[in-house]
């Protein structure tokens, strides 16, 4: 147990004072329409940084928080933006040609844009609290009782923040964050009764997860696999599969605990891991920094990895948002790539309750703002589905953005009652998103050459239709070939016609031999990269 000197329990009540004062604005604030605020938005990525590098071009996922600038729509809100480095001018200009009804110049003139221009490897929030003149720009910049800072995820560096600024944060307390964890999601689940998959608490070395696989097989002695998770990791990068089936013959019942035990010990190091050029060597010396979970992986022929997002208010109501199914990839299906909505029909509103479930057991413990459920279906054959929860997110995540740009940009709603969402003109909208269209031919294409690509092959985001692709991390396009991207459309197989129309076109612009670029030489960007107030 953490035991908390005077001044860090000082600080904690300080913090959650500051936050307290999100109740009374709270109503103001959702009347997004005409109400003033100012959103201090903070994208960092403030995880443990050996993982978040497993991910390539984590440098740029800073922009995955972009989708705020559409709150500029509202008249009368206004938004300041803080990254690392600073963001191409062109891909300011795309988000605010995306806003209906607002003249580009008056949404312009509310956005403030601040770098601490640092491309270390440390976390945004570190570096803002390193530069005592960035944070007193912010403090001039905004109406302290009409403000409030949104973030990636919440830890101490967002809490000393939060308290620097003197401004309340829309996020989970850090101290709440062991409940987004790995061991903290299951206890949690347990809690709630979600149904999960057997599995351990936390482990701390080598010779502990091998006694935790042993038991767990010894419990399930049918079991062919396990999944050995990081408890901090992200994005399924931290997970590794332990494969039983070469030493069967040393299951429960055929052979005694030491010598079962001893064969999983010599197992380890041949781990399966999902994130490239992970060796055991790094991965059993991050168990001993972050701890680790072993847990049985869920056998399916017809398997789904969908999810549920809610949110906790600060009054404390607990909201459904979204489901989704997952589009996993990596050796084992473990690693996110993207993500469809909504989930399938025939489990969807299972998972909205079961989420509900989950969301009203963390706001018991205090949680606020986002958090998400991913959980494991498998086809029955009987019309049924076998749901296990497997994770909680207490952090915005890789459908948040998506679901986020559908929402801002058609002002729609989403029915409990069907799991759908419907547009201001009663369009139910679907979509097909991902953060990981990457391709090496894509290296070396521009922001602005992508504004051509998309220009020229009218690829863009339709506010009459209601349809069309949203582009995101376009930072990470020239050195990685990696480009995110939200299909919208008006069936399923709508928005995935219009997402494979993108990768077609893109695919044809960057053949070798394509030679035939769009040229527009009269395009031209901003000369100030900062707005103010």
């Amino acid at each position: 147990m953490v035991t908390l000197n005077i001044s860090e329990l000082e600080q904690v009540d300080n913090f959650r004072h500051l936050q307290s004062s999100l109740r009374d604005r709270w109503k103001t604030i959702e009347l997004f329409d005409n109400s003033e605020a100012d959103i201090i938005v903070v994208p960092s990525l403030s995880i443990d940084q050996r993982e978040l590098h497993k991910i390539e071009g984590c440098e740029h996922y800073e922009e995955r928080l972009l989708f705020s600038l559409m709150r500029l729509r509202n008249p009368r809100t206004r938004l300041i933006y803080v990254t690392s480095t600073p963001l191409h001018p062109s891909i300011i200009d795309y988000y605010l040609q995306l806003l209906p009804g607002i003249p580009f110049s008056h949404a312009r003139n509310r956005l403030l844009l601040l770098s601490t221009y640092d491309s270390s490897l440390k976390p945004l929030s570190q570096k803002i609290l390193e530069r005592p003149r960035l944070l007193e720009r912010i403090r001039q910049a905004v109406r302290l009782e009409k403000s409030f800072m949104v973030c990636y995820n919440s830890t101490s560096l967002e809490a000393e923040l939060s308290l620097q600024l003197n401004v309340p944060l829309y996020a989970a307390a850090p101290d709440l964050q062991i409940w987004g964890t790995k061991s903290g999601s299951r206890q949690i689940f347990a809690e709630s009764k979600v149904p999960l998959p057997d599995g351990s608490s936390s482990v701390w070395n080598p010779q502990d997860l091998a006694a935790a696989a042993c038991d767990l097989w010894e419990r399930q002695p049918t079991l062919q696999r396990m999944v050995v998770k990081l408890n901090e990791g992200i994005s399924g990068e931290g997970n590794a599969l332990l494969d039983l089936r070469p030493i069967l013959d040393l299951a429960p019942g055929q052979a005694a605990h030491g010598e079962r035990l001893s064969a999983i010990s010599d197992r380890l190091p041949n781990l399966r891991f999902q994130a490239k050029q992970e060796t055991w060597d790094n991965f059993s010396g991050r168990i001993a920094e972050l701890g680790a979970i072993v847990e049985a992986f869920v056998e399916g022929e017809i398997k789904r990895s969908p999810s549920v997002q809610g949110r906790i208010t600060p009054t404390g109501e607990v909201e459904i948002l979204s489901t989704h199914d997952q589009i996993l990839g990596g050796p084992d299906g473990q690693i996110y790539l993207g993500c469809r909505f909504p989930a399938d029909e025939r489990y969807r509103l299972q998972l909205q309750q079961l989420g509900l479930q989950v969301g009203r057991k963390l706001a018991q413990k205090g949680a606020l703002e986002r958090f998400g459920v991913d959980f494991i279906t498998v086809d029955q054959g009987n019309g049924e589905w076998d749901i296990q929860a497997i994770e909680i997110n207490l952090r915005k995540g890789g459908t948040t953005h998506p679901f986020m740009t559908l929402k801002l940009l058609t002002n729609g709603r989403y029915d409990l009652s069907t799991g759908l969402f419907y547009s201001q003109q009663g369009r139910p909208k679907y979509y097909i998103a991902t953060d990981n269209l990457q391709k090496d031919r894509y290296r070396g294409l521009l922001p602005s050459d992508l504004m051509d690509i998309i220009a020229h092959h009218r690829l863009h985001f339709d506010s009459g239709t209601e349809t069309g692709t949203v582009f995101h991390l376009m930072g990470c396009l020239s050195q990685f070939g990696k480009l995110g991207l939200t299909s919208i459309g008006d069936s399923p197989q709508h928005a995935e016609d219009i997402y494979n129309k993108v990768v077609n076109v893109l695919d044809e612009e960057t053949r070798s031999d394509n030679h035939d670029f769009p040229l527009f030489s009269d395009y031209t960007f901003p000369v100030a990269w900062d707005g103010y107030f």
